[in-house]
């Protein structure tokens, strides 16, 4: 049911299907009552997607194509504005604000590119969460266990199930602190987190001005790359397989590598042994300035401090339709005053400068995307102490580049019939080119050795 853009793009092109009868597709497994459509939207388009993909079809019979995204189905996360609706962002509490007047530019974006957007994904209320579950619209179910029912990940949802379920061919996320590669790791997705400023934030509703970046889930990483180029309007022709043989790969031993279960713990050193036998170097390195981190954050980092100055008057309005375990984190950022907000403006660009200097010289990090597979859905919700427990350690690894403000892709690097597991190839701000070409060639790898 998993389709890359490539594979879908091909069969538009050789007339095997027509872009309405791929839209026909996902809006069909998108209601189906025995499906996780209702989890996974919180909003269909069925009407303009229909339109969409019959204008798509129009412009393929006269030999036009927009893009390599024209005609397929594509969600987007639940921040995202839509001229004319209200950005819920995954909560009840924005019930009555003002609608949209204009489109987000990424969704302008995509839309200029001829992609059909099916349909508002599910996520973390207001995006604070790595876990998934959100109270108001239910929580979308891992695909790799539903019967045990496990999280997708978040906070960004909805948008990788609508992957792996069919729905679209890819989900477009943001990532603060993991969102788009913490889902796309456990669901066994590829997940790509740009430099913040690759890709416009305009039209996407906040959670940290200074961590958020806009990403894409999909099959592949070409998929990633394809459409953070129509995001980021960039022209360049597509990042081409970097040569493994030639790259040095740095393994951070400080902190990223604690708590990993066992089924992390074995996927990530088959993932190494077989990057190794490609012929990369791969090095251990400490990096002390990651243990540095949470005291740089103690009292709630940039994510509280922006959140809450966001957040305020709504809260003030509308907090008790807040999921408790979301207001309870923005409420953090009430007690950060304009001094601890400089300190921490200070403490980064130290800490950035620091981690810069001991990766200087590789080609990129590599690490588990998050240290577990995917918890139980029912033990989260039932316990808050179980529940920021797990938050705190599936973020761990993702937020350590967001602060970096670096580029980071998750690829998956589990056996077949495993619990989906995500490597992580990571690099410094500006590097998102060269992360998404090795990206390219250590995907290439994995599939050599599952053919």
């Amino acid at each position: 049911m998993i389709s890359t853009i490539n594979e879908q793009q091909l069969a538009l092109s050789e007339g095997r299907i027509t872009s309405l009868a791929l839209t026909e597709q996902a809006l069909s497994r998108a209601s189906d009552p025995s499906g996780e459509g209702s989890r996974v939207f919180t909003k269909l388009y069925p009407n303009e997607a229909r339109a969409a993909a019959q204008a798509s079809d129009t412009l393929r019979g006269a030999g036009l194509a927009r893009s390599p995204i024209d005609g397929l189905m594509v969600s987007i996360k639940d921040l995202f504005d839509v001229a004319g609706e209200v950005t819920m962002a995954g909560s009840l509490a924005r019930a009555g604000e003002p609608a949209a007047t204009e489109d987000a530019v990424v969704v302008q974006r995509l839309r200029a590119a001829g992609a059909v957007t099916v349909g508002r994904t599910n996520m973390t209320e207001f995006a604070y969460s790595g876990l998934g579950l959100n109270p108001h619209y239910d929580v979308p179910r891992n695909p790799w266990d539903r019967k045990t029912g496990r999280i997708p990940g978040g906070s960004s949802s909805g948008a990788a199930v609508s992957v792996t379920d069919g729905m679209a061919v890819a989900g477009i996320g943001s990532d603060t602190g993991g969102s788009v590669r913490i889902p796309a790791a456990l669901c066994g997705l590829v997940g790509f987190k740009p430099t913040a400023e690759r890709v416009p934030l305009i039209g996407a509703l906040p959670l940290s001005f200074s961590l958020d970046s806009i990403g894409a889930i999909a099959a592949s990483v070409a998929c990633c790359a394809v459409l953070d180029g129509i995001m980021a309007g960039d022209e360049e022709p597509l990042p081409q397989p970097a040569d493994i043989g030639k790259l040095r790969f740095a393994v951070p031993t400080t902190l990223a590598l604690e708590g990993m279960d066992k089924d992390v713990a074995g996927a990530f050193e088959a993932a190494l042994s077989s990057l190794s036998a490609a012929g990369a170097r791969i090095d251990e390195i400490a990096i002390p300035e990651f243990v540095g981190l949470a005291a740089i954050n103690s009292k709630g980092g940039f994510t509280a401090a922006e959140a809450w100055a966001w957040h305020r008057d709504l809260i003030g309005r509308a907090g008790d339709r807040y999921d408790p375990r979301v207001s309870s984190r923005i409420l953090r950022g009430k007690d950060i005053s304009a001094a601890d907000y400089l300190d921490l403006l200070a403490a980064r660009k130290a800490w950035k400068a620091g981690v810069e200097a001991r990766i200087d010289g590789y080609d990129a990090l590599v690490l588990p995307t998050v240290p577990v597979v995917a918890p139980i859905i029912a033990e989260l919700a039932a316990s808050d102490e179980v529940y920021y427990a797990a938050n705190g350690l599936i973020l761990r690894n993702p937020t350590l580049i967001n602060f970096l403000d670096g580029a980071a892709l998750s690829v998956p690097c589990h056996a077949p019939g495993e619990a989906p597991v995500g490597l992580m190839i990571a690099g410094p701000a500006g590097a998102d080119r060269r992360i998404l070409a090795i990206g390219m060639a250590v995907e290439a790898i994995r599939s050599q050795k599952l053919a």
